[in-house]
């Protein structure tokens, strides 16, 4: 394949604080040939996510820092453009785990094959991929919703908090979304269909969110933490349960964080309150998947769960969109079409 280049874009230097496009790379190196039982893919779609972030750190977490000079891990949507490989052909399309590049070898580990057919294959990054299933685990392994409970996400327009609204309401709770600026707000209460929306950007929000919550919170999916958690928190029901995905409002954060220490004041009502606080990796619930895949399609193909797509065109715009990811200026599952002819 030496007349094929492959574009990727690397890790050139950590970020302190917000990224910016300086700790990015462009590189063209050449396309090697598929060995014995490899494959080639051709990337058509990289998902962009905000755990991508933790993973350009060298802080400690659940998964290892990216080296420097390394391709941005990331999931994609990919065509398989040669195979030496007996599970593969020539033109399946299947969800892999390539990152920031435009082609990938692989050796079949980890990959699955993708219907076109059954639904656009851009969803496999959303709806029906790790957002949808992070949603669906979390809140129905964790969170288990009752009928009648309140259900409070943040991040409600995004992929992970449209899903657990829409799921929550399924499950005859009540959902209360959060979200930043009207046609974010809107989108969640029309679209959606969720019972109340409130703008965290509203100089009053604490206020509105409490009247949102009338009987207070009984499950709240964090998704963001910073104030939207400490306007949360006050309302927690007893035994309420809370599980941790993801605290976006941090993730830029450097050295010690201001403000006065909250810890005595969560750990007093958690004792009190007999609270379930459960951070959660998606990766733990692998043996649901089946159920998932299952009762995801049915949901969107009945219309019953909804999605937004927000699809940037280009590789090189990459670091700009995650950029704007952490600051929550996407609209929807962020998704970079990487391959103009998909």
């Amino acid at each position: 394949m030496r007349d094929l280049t492959n574009r990727r874009i690397v890790l050139a230097s950590r970020p302190e604080g917000r990224p910016t496009r300086e700790n990015f790379r462009i590189e063209d190196v050449s396309v090697p040939e598929p060995g014995e039982g490899e494959l080639l893919l051709k990337v058509q779609y990289l998902s962009l996510d905000p755990y991508m972030r933790g993973r350009m750190s060298t802080a400690k977490s659940y998964a290892r820092p990216l080296d420097l000079g390394e391709v941005i891990v990331g999931g994609t949507v990919a065509r398989v453009v040669r195979s030496r490989h007996p599970g593969y052909a020539e033109g399946d399309i299947v969800l892999s785990y390539s990152g920031w590049q435009t082609y990938s070898l692989s050796k079949g580990e980890g990959l699955r094959k993708l219907d076109p057919a059954a639904a656009p294959v851009s969803t496999a990054l959303g709806v029906l991929g790790m957002p949808g299933f992070t949603a669906y685990s979390g809140l129905f392994t964790i969170g288990r919703p009752q009928p009648g409970e309140t259900v409070v996400v943040a991040a409600a327009s995004g992929p992970v908090g449209a899903t657990v609204g829409q799921l929550a309401r399924i499950k005859g709770a009540r959902a209360v979304g959060i979200a930043g600026g009207p046609e974010k707000c809107a989108y969640v209460r029309d679209e959606l269909g969720f019972d109340a929306v409130v703008d965290h950007r509203a100089p009053d929000f604490a206020e509105r969110l409490k009247e949102a919550c009338p009987k207070g919170v009984d499950v709240y999916f964090e998704n963001v933490g910073g104030a939207v958690w400490d306007a949360v928190f006050p309302l927690l029901n007893p035994f309420a349960r809370v599980p941790v995905c993801g605290l976006i409002a941090w993730y830029n954060s450097t050295g010690p964080f201001e403000g006065p220490n909250r810890l005595p004041l969560v750990m007093r009502d958690v004792l009190s309150k007999s609270l379930t606080l459960r951070g959660f990796i998606q990766t733990e619930f692998v043996s649901q998947l089946p159920d998932f895949y299952r009762d995801m399609s049915a949901w969107v193909r009945e219309g019953r769960v909804r999605y937004r797509e927000d699809i940037v065109n280009g590789l090189d715009h990459a670091p700009e969109a995650f950029v704007g990811l952490l600051e929550g200026r996407n609209f929807g599952k962020l998704v970079v079409k990487v391959d103009e002819t998909a």
